[in-house]
Order: C-alpha cells, then sequence, then structure tokens
C-alpha cells in the first residue's frame, strides 16, 4: 500500500478519498475548510495537514480535485502547494476538470522540480465517485501514469492514457460536448412526448433498448419526468466546463454551435435560481412555456 495525499474533500473528492482509505493506503488530506477535512478523517481514518505542502509531504501519490485553473494552480505550485512538499519522483495526479493549459504548465514546473504531474479529469458524477466506478482520462508521461493506475483504479472502472500533458482534459472537453448535446436532446424528446400526450415513462423505457440509449436516459429519465433536479453535476459547473470548451476551440478553430447554444440554456436556468439544479434542468427550461 501507497503513502498517499488528497487534496479538495468535495462532492467527488471526498469519496474518491475513501476509496484509497477503504483500500488500505495511508491518506493524508487536506480541504480548503479544515472542519470538511477532520470530518473525513473521523470517518475514514488517516491524517489531515494544514496545507497542501505539508499534506503531500512524504506521499508517492498526491491526488487533488479542485475547482478550476486558479485553485489548482494555488493547490500545485503555490508557496504552500503540493509541489513544495513532495519528494523527488513523486506525482501528482490532478482530477480537476481545469484547462489544458494549465495542465502543461504544471506538468512543466513539476518536471523542473523532478517530480511528475498528470492531468486525470473524471466522468461519472458523484455517483461514479461513491460508487468507485468512475471513468479517467489521463494526460502525461507513460511511466508515471503506470505508477498511478493501479491506485487510481481503486475508485475507476476505467483508467486509460490519452497522451501527453493536456490530453486528458481535452478527452474531458470531448466528453463535456457530448454530454451537453445529450441532456439537450433528451430534455427536447421528453417535453414532445408531453406534448404529444404520450406516456413518456413508458416511451423512454420502449426507446432506451434501442438506438437512442444512452447513460443520461438510463440515470435521468425518470428524475426529469418527475421534475427533480438535485442530483449529480450542477449547472454552474457544466458552464464553467462549457467555458473551458469554448475557450479551446476559440484557439484550435473547432467550430461549436450546438455547445454555444446550449450553453445559453444553461445561463438561462442560472437566470432561473438553478445554479445548483443538476444538469437535466434543461427539461425545467422547456416546460416552463407549457
Amino acid at each position: 500500500m501507497s503513502k498517499v495525499a488528497f487534496i479538495g474533500l468535495g462532492v467527488m473528492g471526498a469519496p474518491m478519498a475513501g476509496h484509497l482509505a477503504q483500500a488500505g493506503h495511508d491518506v493524508t488530506v487536506y480541504n480548503r475548510t479544515a472542519a470538511r477535512a477532520e470530518a473525513w478523517v473521523a470517518q475514514h481514518g488517516g491524517r489531515h495537514a494544514a496545507t497542501p505542502a505539508r499534506a503531500a509531504e512524504g506521499a508517492e501519490i498526491v491526488f487533488s480535485c479542485v475547482g478550476d485553473d486558479p485553485d489548482l494552480r494555488a493547490i500545485a505550485a503555490g508557496p504552500q502547494g503540493t509541489f513544495a512538499g513532495m519528494a523527488p519522483g513523486a506525482i501528482h495526479v490532478d482530477h480537476t476538470t481545469a484547462s489544458a493549459q494549465v495542465a502543461r504548465e504544471l506538468a512543466a514546473e513539476a518536471a523542473r522540480r523532478g517530480l511528475h504531474f498528470l492531468d486525470a479529469p473524471v466522468s461519472g458524477g458523484q455517483s461514479g465517485a461513491e460508487n468507485g466506478v468512475l471513468t479517467v482520462m489521463v494526460g502525461g508521461d507513460a511511466q508515471a501514469f503506470e505508477r498511478a493506475r493501479p491506485v487510481i483504479a481503486h475508485f475507476a472502472r476505467a483508467v486509460t492514457l490519452i497522451g501527453a500533458s493536456g490530453a486528458g482534459q481535452l478527452a474531458k472537453m470531448v466528453n463535456q460536448i457530448c454530454v451537453a448535446g445529450v441532456v439537450q436532446s433528451l430534455a427536447e424528446g421528453i417535453d414532445f412526448g408531453l406534448r404529444a400526450g404520450l406516456d413518456v415513462r413508458r416511451v423512454l423505457d420502449t426507446i432506451s433498448k434501442g438506438a437512442a440509449q444512452s447513460w443520461q436516459m438510463e440515470n435521468r429519465g425518470a428524475t426529469m419526468l418527475a421534475d427533480e433536479y438535485g442530483f449529480g453535476f450542477a449547472v454552474d459547473w457544466m458552464r464553467k466546463d462549457l467555458r473551458i470548451c469554448l475557450e479551446e476551440a476559440a484557439r484550435n478553430g473547432a467550430a461549436l454551435p450546438g455547445t454555444r447554444m446550449i450553453d445559453g440554456f444553461y445561463a438561462e436556468i442560472q437566470g432561473m435560481g438553478g445554479g445548483r439544479w443538476d444538469t437535466s434542468s434543461l427539461l425545467r427550461r422547456l416546460r416552463k412555456r407549457a
């Protein structure tokens, strides 16, 4: 078993770190709100540290899952960041959804210090983290990846090296572009079926066995019909992710007309007070006209 650290104990990070502790790893945690770190230790054991640097001391692998590029820079390369506490050869595995630019920047800084940095965003949401079945897409050095992969696997069902530094974040952008389109299509289909007077629950049960099947249909169709939006990934977080996608598209020349439109729909939902609703709330935007 390894000595590891986990930085960021939000709805994703806390259960991910919990799986590492359950597997027998020696886990030290850090969270900006110390009370959350104390509660995690009370539940799972291990230790909590006052700074990311202290948490990273002696760790073979340091994990992180924080908010956005500025948060990631601060906890990794800041004066009290993980890089300041890590020993040469240690690996920082970051699960934040962030930009490919910051991933490359931190990988270069880590290499300058004799460390490794893997960008490893995840898909599967809060339930995937809690059940240990996340999909992890990774960018970085292949040897560092092979060292980290069996440890990451404690909270993942798929861990794949996509390419060089930044490739993990770019793959997550593809994921979010696809998810946005699927959720909007599902919302439109449900709204159409309701207006047509169909038993939409029966319709979804039927078409989920055909070409229209998707994770969103299987896991969010019933809750969308019940007008329940307290599950999984929040609209505020999705807008952050789509901003990153659109900024990258502006650099690489990709046309994302559908993604840009759906981002606007999510902005409308925020205006409705739904920033903390989950992303399937696109249906509520349509149904407000019913």
